[in-house]
């Protein structure tokens, strides 16, 4: 890349002498800078159309010089977005890593904690029976339609039931 760009600089700045060569070659209508080169010399070179033939050249050699400026505009635009991509990638690359928080370490944790949970979950196999599991000495709630699971006789060491209603603080 950085080849053509220096070619086509060359070339640019080439065709900009030719340019300014050509433009005070041109013969002005009061004989100014152009009878300086030899007014007689343009029109053996040229013929009686030297005019004519010295101003295309010198639209053509404006126009390269357009063409070369924008395209050597658009090099350097690109050979910029590289660099600066590949030198945000290196700084990227040799920043050093910040300390953890501990916020971020807690919830790293509890992510971790939570993956763990779930591939436990994962592992163990689903019960066999549809009922739930209860704790032991726990009776099943009434399902509608049961009658009402029977209550144990009352032991002289079991609590005593708390009250159906609460009784008014004591003043």
């Amino acid at each position: 890349m950085t080849i053509v760009i220096n070619i086509l600089l060359t070339i640019n700045v080439l065709v900009s002498l030719l340019i300014i060569l050509l433009v005070l070659m041109q013969r002005p209508k009061s004989e100014g800078l152009g009878a300086a080169f030899g007014g007689g010399m343009t029109d053996n070179l040229f013929g009686a159309q030297s005019t004519n033939v010295l101003q295309t050249i010198t639209r053509w050699l404006g126009f390269i010089f357009f063409a070369l400026s924008i395209a050597l505009s658009i090099l350097y635009v690109k050979k910029q977005g590289a660099d600066r991509q590949n030198s945000l990638q290196k700084r990227l690359l040799n920043a050093p890593v910040p300390a953890a928080t501990p916020e971020a370490e807690a919830q790293q944790k509890m992510q971790e904690a939570i993956q763990k949970a779930l591939e436990q979950q994962k592992n163990t196999p689903a019960p066999t029976d549809p009922t739930p599991a209860l704790p032991e000495g726990t009776t099943p709630p009434a399902t509608p339609g049961e009658p009402a699971p029977a209550v144990p006789a009352s032991d002289d060491k079991s609590p005593a039931p708390a009250p159906a209603t609460p009784e008014p603080p004591a003043k």
